[in-house]
């Protein structure tokens, strides 16, 4: 299960990293009297009471100054993209900048859930004075890192709002207690030395959460397994891969689906990735493709991304495309020029991060599909992939 991300935000020398620092009970973060300490966005796992298992992430100043700082800026402003929860940090020694003003209006309209920060108190005079230019309808959490006043109520808040932002279990509405459910995890040279990848490590755990039942085979098993059955499978879900293969294997009236299209409806919008399988169609000669993947990892010699989808897409429209490539945080500002985005099925990014993605290729007129809805469709089976969350 990915960890929560929550953003710390604010100007330089606010104390972003003391309140880091204060909240975890340890020194995690640099703090320094200098303006500028913190450069890059700094992430930082941890278990917290009430809260978890969760990323805290220092950033710079949204204030900094200069050429380099202007990069520090715009790394800052990269992590509204990434971040579940962001915590708005100010003192109580001045009214909001006009910076601080338009990362609020940022915040406010990427729909980012945002704790206000007032701290300094220790050294508040003036309360009414110190607020002024606030926005009226947001929630003051008023704390002194150098005291520990109102840490305690902070961290409440934050649990509070981490819980409203929690992500669904994985298999809700597809499977109930006492379900049994055949996952199809194929062993090649991709795998993982001495482990499942990601998605087949959360699949099992939702899958136990619901209190039903998995077996776990490779591709060359599922024949001896369904043999096995007293009475067919609930569900099968399989590694997308081996769609076509295990299609034909199990019977038509047994639900199929794949872990990426498990991942498609979790992370993204199913039925936004679904229209952008059924653009595929329009494909011409010449048009560009960009295929993304949230992690990075090191190409093998029949990687999905960079060697089966090209493949595979050359084959199924008949067209010359262009492809291009990107991973882990390096998803392009712009999607101009593009004609298609494929995508993983986005198992390393937060829910926020890969819906901003999509949103991005919605406003950019671009359809964007993920590689198990891709290749359900490749195999003629879209329809049949998808009917278990109809």
């Amino acid at each position: 299960m990915n960890k929560m991300r929550i953003g710390f935000f604010g100007r330089r020398n606010v104390g972003k990293s003391s309140l880091i620092n204060a909240i975890a009970g340890q020194n995690v973060a640099i703090v320094s009297n200098v303006a500028g300490t913190t450069t890059d966005p700094v992430a930082k796992s941890m278990e917290l009471p009430q809260i978890g298992p969760c990323v805290l992430i220092d950033t710079a100043g949204i204030d900094d100054s200069g050429t380099l700082g202007a990069l520090r800026v715009e790394k800052t402003h990269d992590q509204l993209a990434k971040a579940d929860i962001a915590v708005f940090v100010t003192d109580s020694l001045q009214p909001l900048t006009d910076a601080e003003a338009n990362l609020l209006d940022s915040l406010k309209t990427k729909h980012v859930p945002t704790l206000f920060v007032l701290n300094k108190c220790d050294v508040l005079d003036d309360e009414k004075n110190s607020l002024e230019g606030l926005v009226a309808d947001l929630v003051v959490q008023k704390v002194s890192t150098k005291t520990g006043y109102g840490i305690a109520s902070l961290i409440n808040a934050m649990s509070r709002a981490i819980k409203t932002e929690a992500t669904p279990n994985l298999v809700d509405d597809i499977v109930k207690q006492g379900d049994v459910v055949l996952l199809v995890t194929p062993i090649d040279s991709a795998a993982p030395k001495d482990r499942l990848i990601l998605p087949q490590q959360q699949t099992i755990r939702a899958i136990l959460d619901k209190q039903a039942s998995t077996v776990v085979v490779r591709e060359t098993q599922i024949k001896d397994a369904l043999e096995k059955f007293m009475a067919p499978p609930s569900l099968v879900i399989t590694d997308s891969q081996v769609f076509g293969e295990v299609s034909k294997i199990i019977p038509s009236d047994v639900s199929l689906t794949s872990f990426s299209i498990l991942f498609a409806r979790l992370k993204g919008d199913l039925a936004t990735l679904i229209e952008g399988a059924n653009a595929v169609k329009n494909l011409a000669d010449g048009n560009k493709i960009l295929i993304s993947e949230g992690c990075t990892h090191h190409p093998t010699c029949d990687d999905i991304g960079r060697v089966k989808i090209p493949n595979w897409l050359l084959k199924h429209t008949g067209k010359q495309l262009v492809f291009e490539h990107s991973s882990g945080v390096s998803f392009p500002k712009s999607l101009t020029g593009y004609s298609l985005v494929v995508h993983c099925g986005a198992c390393m990014l937060t829910r926020r991060e890969m819906h901003h993605r999509m949103e991005n290729a919605t406003d950019a007129g671009v359809p964007i599909v993920n590689y198990g809805v891709l290749i359900a469709l490749f195999n003629g089976i879209l329809e049949r992939a998808v009917a278990p969350f109809k």
